[in-house]
C-alpha cells in the first residue's frame, strides 16, 4: 500500500488552489471546476469543492472544520520560506522553531483554517532521516 495524497474540501476551491499555489510553488492541476491536484515527488494535496462531497456520501465532509489535522511540507529553509511567505499568509501559528524531534518548524493556517506546517531537518538525525536523492 501506498500514501499518495490527502483531499482538502473547501467552499471556495478558487481562493484555497491559489493560496497552496502560491505559498508552494506547485502549479496545480486543475481536472474539473470542482477537483484540483497540486503533485510533489511524493504526494499529492487534492482540492475538492463541497459539491463533490455528495459523490462520497452526502454531509461526510465540511469544509473548515479541521481540528485534529496538519498538512506537512518538508522545504529546504524554513526561515527563508517563512520571509516569503510574510505578507501573504494571514494566520501564522508560530515563527520558525527548532522542534524537539530535530526539525525546524513553521506553522500557519490555510484560509480555510487548516494547519499547514513547512519544515526542514535540523539536527543530523532528522537529515538523515529526510535525506532526498539530489
Amino acid at each position: 500500500m501506498d500514501f499518495v495524497s490527502i483531499r482538502v474540501i473547501t467552499d471556495d476551491i478558487d481562493r484555497l488552489v491559489d493560496f497552496y499555489e502560491r505559498a508552494t510553488g506547485v502549479r496545480a492541476e486543475r481536472i474539473t471546476e470542482d477537483f484540483a491536484e497540486l503533485r510533489t515527488a511524493s504526494a499529492t494535496l487534492a482540492i475538492g469543492s463541497t459539491r463533490t462531497v455528495p459523490l462520497f456520501a452526502p454531509g461526510s465532509a465540511r469544509p473548515g472544520d479541521n481540528h485534529s489535522v496538519i498538512l506537512e511540507f518538508l522545504v529546504d529553509d524554513v526561515d527563508s520560506v517563512h520571509r516569503n511567505l510574510t505578507g501573504f499568509v494571514t494566520d501564522f501559528v508560530n515563527e520558525p522553531t527548532t522542534m524537539p524531534w530535530g526539525n525546524r518548524s513553521l506553522l500557519f493556517r490555510d484560509p480555510d483554517g487548516n494547519l499547514v506546517n513547512f519544515f526542514a531537518p535540523a539536527t543530523p538525525a532528522a537529515v538523515e532521516k529526510f535525506a532526498r536523492p539530489r
